[in-house]
Formats: C-alpha cells, structure tokens, sequence
C-alpha cells in the first residue's frame, strides 16, 4: 500500500530525471530568457542567491563564468545573496588548511570587483544555524535513491576511489535547498550541468508545501520553487590546455600581480603554427588565449587573430598579458586596498551573517509552525 507520503516522494522522482531532457532544457532556457525581460523591467521581484565553496583562490575561470554576472545582476537591482559555502569545504576533505584566509580572500575578491555588501548579502554556512537547521525536516522529504542519482554525489562516488563516501557528501543536495530556500531565493544563476541541482531544491521545496503547507494550508506555500538563470558561459581552458582547475594550478588568479599573470601567460602551451587564428575546434589552445583576448577587450576573437596574423605565440602572449593586467588593474588596486583593513572585511562578513541569520530565523519558524512545532 503506497502512504500519501510515499506518493510525494514517487511523484517527483520523475522531475529529476526528466531534468536533463532536452524538453526540459528548452522549457528553463524560455523561462530563463522570460526571468532576464522581467528582470529588465521590475528587478525588485527576484532574489537570487548564488555562491562558492573556499577551496581555493578564485581565477579567471570564476570571473567570466559567474562573478561578473552577479555584480551586473546586483546593479540591475536584484536582491542578491552570495553564499561562502565554508561547510561544502568538509564534505570531500580530512583536512581545512587554510579555511580562513581562502575565506576572506574570497570576500576580498567579491568586494574587489564590484559587489557591495550594501546591496548583496554575503554570508558563510558555519555562521548561519538555522539555515542548516532546515536540513533536517528536509532530509525527510528525498530518498537514498534520490541522493545518489544527483550529478555531483555520482562524481564524488566515482572519483573516491572505493573510499567511503561521507554522510555530508551524500546528503550535499539537500544542504545546496537549505542555502537556496532559507532566504526563499527564487532565481539561481546556473550552467545547464547544474539543472538537476536546482531541480532537487524545486523538488524539495515543492514536497514541503505539498505535505504542511503554512500553518496547515496546503494552498499557500511556505517556499517558491526557484528558477535557473541560465547564461552562455565562455569556455576557457586552464593555461595547460586543459579544464581549468584550482587543483591543477593552470589557473591565473584575480590575486596575482601583474608580472605573476605575464609569467603564468608566458608558460601557456600553444602550437608550431605561426600564423594565428581562432579556430576552438582544430586549435584550442591558441584559440583559449585568443578568447581571453576577446573577454578583457570585448573585441571579436576573429578581429583579434587577425590582426596578430603571423605575429606567431609571442605576440598572442604579449597581446593576452597587456589585456589581461589592464581589464584586472583596478580590481588589484582595491583588492591591495582592502587587504590593509582587514577589520572592514571582518565588519563585511559580520553584518552579511547578521543579516543571512535573521533571514534564516524567520523561515525556520514558518516552517515550524507549518509542521505543528511550536510548543510555547
């Protein structure tokens, strides 16, 4: 006999597998095209929440994949939270050398290159209890099953090597609804890869409001069912060729000096022809440092290979180094700034945490008085 709970659960096992359908996508690209016209006329309806895990420095990969795509949000109006996920750091590590400084030079990075703690609320996991209360009446809204199917659980189950997986890493999506729907995000930019992800939070949010509802009204949702702001993010590779990666140290981080990105451009591998052209295809190497080109001029990749022609790898490199340390100039001139008031930092993240906790303490209580918990 199948219980009305066991039915909630059956009900959406099916939206997380049709999530990477091709319908599927092509129903979050309309909405997302719809939520960025919206955005365009009335900002103030969307609160979006986004954020990274303080694993590392972050690089050029994150500026032009995410962070400026959250200052240009947070400047159009959109009420933003940006999380520093200390808590994600635990879920695949024995150790968190380190956690510290790569949390404040993450805030330090976030406030260099345009967010404004007075618009954006920037917080950390460890700092916010309730939000990570919300974890538990959510756990009993998915299944293992469920758990196990998520994307980033199967890759971290893949890549342990037989190694145990931890209680925290499987249970890594419904922490990822906890810091969507404390503060009843309803906008979330995403790649298409992370569809699954945000279709677990809608899941989870949706079973909620179908079991409790507010204060025993089914009808009248404690959470919205927040939706992907999709983007098209350039495909930069790391400066071996390769994926991009903190861990493969092929990256050029918003922190490094100019004559540290030169010396990290001038290691970049290329090729034997001469003659440059943007070719991502048959040339991804030449190609990437072409593109990089094109992202700090905002000129066409075709234009900028042309004109160096056969000015060969060297003046690819020396074209690349000058636009790179130009566009990064004055976000290094206020990151040195900021590195020498560390107590503004501190006072930063304090109030973000303030004000992420107090946002957290208003759900929680909404979701207990939806689930008959409040005793006195």
């Amino acid at each position: 006999m199948t219980t009305t709970s066991d039915a909630l659960l059956d009900d959406s096992s099916d939206a997380l597998a049709d999530s990477t359908s091709d319908a599927s996508l092509a129903r979050s690209l309309a909405r997302s095209a719809q939520i960025e016209k919206q955005i365009g006329t009335d900002p103030g309806q969307f609160r979006m929440l986004t954020g990274d895990r303080p694993t590392g420095h972050l690089h050029l990969g994150h500026y032009f994949g995410s962070l400026r795509n959250r200052v240009a949000l947070q400047d159009r109006g959109v009420e933003t939270f940006v999380l520093i996920a200390d808590y994600q750091v635990i879920t695949d590590r024995d150790e968190v050398d380190s956690i510290g400084e790569r949390v404040f030079s993450l805030l330090t990075d976030y406030l260099s290159i345009g967010l404004d703690p007075a618009r954006t609320t920037i917080f950390t996991h460890s700092q916010i209890p309730a939000l990570n209360q919300l974890m538990l009446p959510f756990l009993s809204l998915v299944t293992d099953s469920e758990l196990r199917r998520n994307p980033t659980v199967k890759a971290e189950q893949e890549a342990t090597g037989g190694r145990p997986m931890s209680g925290l890493m499987l249970t890594y999506p419904v922490h990822q609804a906890a810091d969507i729907l404390f503060c009843k995000a309803n906008v979330v930019p995403v790649g298409k890869d992370q569809l699954p992800h945000l279709e677990q939070t809608r899941v989870v949010a949706r079973r909620f409001d179908e079991r409790y509802g507010r204060a025993g009204d089914r009808s009248a949702p404690v959470f919205p069912q927040p939706d992907a702001l999709l983007s098209e993010v350039p495909n930069l590779l790391g400066t071996d060729g390769t994926k991009m990666s903190k861990s493969k140290g092929n990256v050029i981080e918003l922190r490094m000096s100019a004559d540290e990105t030169a010396k990290a451009i001038k290691k970049a591998v290329t090729d034997s022809d001469r003659h440059i052209t943007y070719d991502p295809a048959g040339r991804p190497e030449v190609s990437n440092l072409v593109l990089l080109a094109s992202l700090t001029t905002g000129r066409d990749p075709h234009a900028i290979a042309e004109e160096i022609g056969d000015g060969g790898s060297g003046g690819l490199k020396r074209l690349v180094t000058e636009a790179v340390n130009e566009h990064l100039a004055p976000f290094r001139a206020r990151r040195a700034e900021l590195e020498k008031d560390p107590a503004h930092l501190r006072d930063v993240l304090a109030e973000g945490n303030a004000r992420a906790d107090a946002i957290a303490e208003a759900t929680l209580a909404e979701v207990r008085e939806a689930m008959q918990m409040v005793y006195a």
